[in-house]
């Protein structure tokens, strides 16, 4: 088995807030080839650590997680963000770098 992830997920495209992304999971890699179902043509696998994801309330918790079962991990941190502050009357100034679209 390759290294395990752990990772903080970004946010779906359907959330607005931060949401779930303050806990931390466990990913285990593929360690079997996908191959096509041969009836109905789907990607089928006999792998199925891949479908198991762990959550943690913290990265500490997470990665002590790996280590008392040997587990190799690879951590990934997350990126920080730095939010712009921007006002709806920005959209309408005369000194607007690019051109109204509409």
């Amino acid at each position: 088995m390759g290294k395990a992830l752990i990772h903080q997920p970004a946010k779906t495209a359907m959330q607005s807030g931060r949401g779930k992304s303050k806990k931390w999971v466990v990913e285990f890699p593929r360690s079997h080839k996908v191959a096509p179902e041969p009836l109905m043509g789907w990607q089928s696998s006999a792998d199925t650590a891949r479908q198991v994801k762990l959550s943690f309330q913290t990265k500490q918790a997470a990665i002590e997680y790996c280590e008392a079962r040997n587990i190799d991990y690879r951590l990934a941190e997350p990126k920080s963000r730095r939010p712009r502050p921007r006002a709806y009357a920005d959209n309408f100034a005369s000194d607007r770098v690019f051109s109204w679209t509409h």
